[in-house]
């Protein structure tokens, strides 16, 4: 079947296994269903229930030193202001049409924001983080609250919620974002405004930790003044030194036999909403993974697209039938249903661990709500 502007039905009566024979009555009838713009499943099927998933994109790496020296130029060209809102520059898959989409359900971009530049509060419907991999300087505001944003820390925010940037240190800032822009966009749910030009001055401030840290940054604990549960995390900040301590405490643990992880070798932890224990953000599921020198992972397929990037280390990442090597900064894409694996590979500029570390989002919650979600491990990691 293709499409025209003239007609958006058009069949074609073809000799082929599993279709009807060809006649001057079966072509009529086409004619027909034409007319009334119908399509009859049997001309369809194996595009619309396919045996696995097939995916619209394809694997595909950004090497962070490309991607910083295009933001570094665009910062020196482009303001940050209304209407622009955001000097964000987004990942498109080359497989979606040259949709700013890193998968058919996942946004990711790198932000660059220069000394002393604010970017306008605003509010959308979509789920959105902020993930840095190198620098500081940058608070993000979120409903009013100052949010320090430093390498490492994972900093979410739910939809609907007021926020801006603002930049206070005397260098330029870069960091990445995920967003469910595409879901959103493909579902038609999608919602924008904008807010005041210019946060202020109170909300303009630096403080070390953001009301919402100091509120909700306990583990274990959780104020008895706010009960229930949340569809989103109230905390806007997930330190780094915490999440490398988890990782660390899980392969020391597993080194000494008390524990196992995913696999040997591979430690994981999954950013979770305090109220729930589930995903900090409806939509969007958020991950670190570390993995030790030597080790790698086994190949693994999952229903839903993921967006990874190297947080630290080197090594060599596998997506199907594509093969790369990886470092500090480096993003990639796995489509759904896709095997990936990875391996740790130090060089000589790595860290004393020579772990790869991964950060991680993918669209899991929505399959999981859906019961659409399904996984395969293809075999043993060596």
């Amino acid at each position: 079947m293709t499409e025209t502007a003239d007609s958006p039905v058009r069949l074609s009566v073809v000799d082929s296994p599993g279709q009807p024979s060809p006649t001057p009555a079966l072509a009529e009838l086409y004619r027909g269903f034409e007319k009334e713009l119908l399509v009859p499943l049997w001309t369809e099927i194996g595009d619309l229930m396919p045996p696995h998933p097939r995916s619209k994109a394809v694997p595909h790496l950004w090497r962070w030193e490309s991607l910083l020296a295009l933001a570094e130029r665009s910062g020196r060209l482009v303001p940050v202001g209304r209407g622009g809102e955001r000097r964000a520059i987004a990942l498109a898959n080359p497989a979606l049409g040259g949709r700013p989409f890193a998968t058919p359900t996942l946004w990711a971009a790198i932000q660059y924001l220069m000394p002393g530049e604010d970017a306008p509060e605003h509010r959308h419907t979509q789920h959105a983080f902020r993930f840095v991999v190198e620098g500081e300087g940058v608070w993000t505001v979120v409903g009013g609250d100052p949010v320090p944003m430093r390498r490492g820390d994972f900093l979410p925010q739910a939809g609907w919620n007021w926020h801006a940037h603002h930049n206070a240190a005397d260098r330029p800032m870069a960091w990445i974002d995920g967003l469910d822009i595409p879901f959103q966009y493909v579902t038609e749910s999608q919602f924008f405004e904008p807010g005041r030009d210019r946060i202020g001055a109170a909300e303009r401030t630096t403080p070390g930790r953001s009301r919402s840290e100091r509120l909700w940054g306990h583990p274990g604990l959780r104020p008895v003044a706010f009960p229930g549960s949340r569809p989103a995390t109230p905390l806007l900040a997930y330190r780094w030194a915490d999440t490398d301590r988890a990782l660390a405490d899980q392969l020391a643990l597993e080194a000494e036999g008390h524990v196992a992880t995913v696999e040997p070798g591979h430690a994981a932890v999954r950013y979770v909403n305090p109220t729930t224990g589930g995903d900090v953000l409806p939509t969007i599921r958020v991950e670190m993974h570390r993995i030790r020198r030597g080790a790698e992972t086994a190949p693994r397929r999952e229903t839903g697209s993921s967006v990874y990037q190297v947080f630290d280390g080197s090594g060599r990442v596998t997506v199907g039938d594509v093969s790369w090597p990886v470092t500090r900064g480096d993003l990639f894409v796995v489509p759904s249903w896709t095997p990936f694996s990875a391996r740790s590979e130090a060089s000589a500029s790595d860290s004393d661990s020579g772990a790869l570390d991964l950060f991680r989002f993918s669209d899991g919650p929505i399959f999981e709500a859906l019961r659409l979600d399904r996984s395969d491990v293809e075999g043993p990691s060596t």
